[in-house]
């Protein structure tokens, strides 16, 4: 599988972005995904997870309410719908799958593949 995000940019505080992550291959179906975030000098942090059929989604505390996860299985792709944007969410943006999950979505030495990650940058 291999991911490409998509969608990050400058955004003033209070306003939104949608960020999404194509991917290849015909077994995306089969995998969970992911979205992660990495601030400079912070490690990566789990941000939220949408199960293989969509049914199922979580998210960080810190983005609840705020951010939606969403998976389109036809287009082989995955949205993160983010809005109320702080500068404390600026960070690269990174999508992921993972085959086999059960309570380990949020841990990323989970996942098996990554996309290159997508800058977003809130101004204050």
């Amino acid at each position: 599988v291999q991911l490409v995000e998509s969608g990050g940019g400058l955004v003033q505080a209070g306003g939104s972005l949608r960020l999404s992550c194509a991917a290849s291959g015909r077994t995306f179906s089969m995998y969970g995904m992911g979205w992660f975030r990495q601030a400079p000098g912070k490690e990566r942090e789990f941000v939220a997870f949408v199960t293989m059929s969509g049914g199922s989604t979580y998210y960080a505390d810190s983005v609840k309410g705020r951010f939606t996860i969403s998976r389109d299985s036809a287009k082989n792709a995955v949205y993160l719908q983010m809005n109320s944007l702080k500068p404390g969410n600026t960070a690269v943006y990174y999508c992921a799958a993972l085959k086999y999950y059960i309570n380990n979505y949020y841990d990323p030495k989970s996942y098996d593949y990554w996309g290159q990650g997508t800058q977003v940058t809130v101004s204050s």
